[in-house]
């Protein structure tokens, strides 16, 4: 880019050289015609130059801002995926059952305390009160899953709406399970492709986005996504920087 910006104003100055040379040379007839080609250009390679510096600046500043609003959804999205599994041993698929779980769902609110009994086995053995140590779970009460985690915030039924980008854009959805050292894991996926975050940004700078191959630089990928379906993670694809939004 610093090439190209380089290269332009040096094609600028030669321009503004050529209409002097014009002013001094070409007969007066022709200089009308001439100049005003030529201040033509130079604007437009100006125009082009300026494009170059501030295109950038402004989609990188753009693009941040959007993705610090559609991360606090994805967090939402997980969070109340997490209670969703915590109560049920698995994800939501789509977000009907989610939002109506954050609804009507409680946490069970346990207690787990030792105590110790008779071991009548080990007692008839030995011929003498013989205890073990046991685990006793002592249920305290019942919290509302959506009082948990959305307090007074009724945010949960419309966390599958995208909140920027294209008008009308929802996450997409998946969950199911993989299988894992013999074991069958859930696992969920929520996400929005960077076409339809970035619909209206510079085409250019968008591929570029896409081709994000690290979470040290940037959102990997051509979506930004929490969660995955192909291993047991409920990470984000962002970069640590976006934590403090979460």
């Amino acid at each position: 880019m610093l090439t190209l910006i380089i290269v332009t104003i040096v094609v600028i100055l030669v321009t503004i050289g050529l209409v002097k040379l014009v002013d001094k040379f070409i007969p007066t007839k022709f200089k009308p015609i001439l100049q005003i080609a030529l201040w033509v250009l130079i604007a437009f390679l100006g125009y082009n130059t300026f494009q170059s510096v501030y295109g950038p600046v402004h989609f990188n500043k753009e693009k941040n801002k959007r993705y610090a609003e559609v991360i606090k959804s994805l967090v939402d999205i997980r969070d109340a995926q997490l209670a969703h599994r915590k109560v049920t041993g698995r994800f939501a698929n789509n977000f009907d059952h989610l939002v109506t779980f954050v609804d009507t769902a409680e946490y069970t609110l346990t207690q787990r305390r030792d105590s110790s009994v008779l071991d009548e086995v080990m007692t008839k053995q030995f011929g003498v009160d013989m205890y073990k140590d046991i685990v006793i779970i002592d249920t305290l009460g019942f919290v509302p899953v959506k009082d948990s985690l959305f307090k007074d915030s009724d945010r949960y039924k419309t966390m599958m709406n995208v909140p920027v980008g294209k008008e009308g854009t929802k996450f997409e959805l998946k969950a199911g399970f993989i299988e894992q050292n013999d074991a069958k894991i859930p696992v969920f996926e929520s996400s929005v492709k960077k076409d339809l975050l970035f619909f209206d940004l510079d085409k250019d700078l968008l591929n570029e986005e896409k081709q994000v191959i690290s979470t040290i630089v940037g959102v990997t990928g051509d979506a930004i996504k929490v969660g995955s379906m192909d291993e047991v993670s409920t990470a984000g694809n962002w970069p640590k920087t976006y934590d403090s939004n979460e």
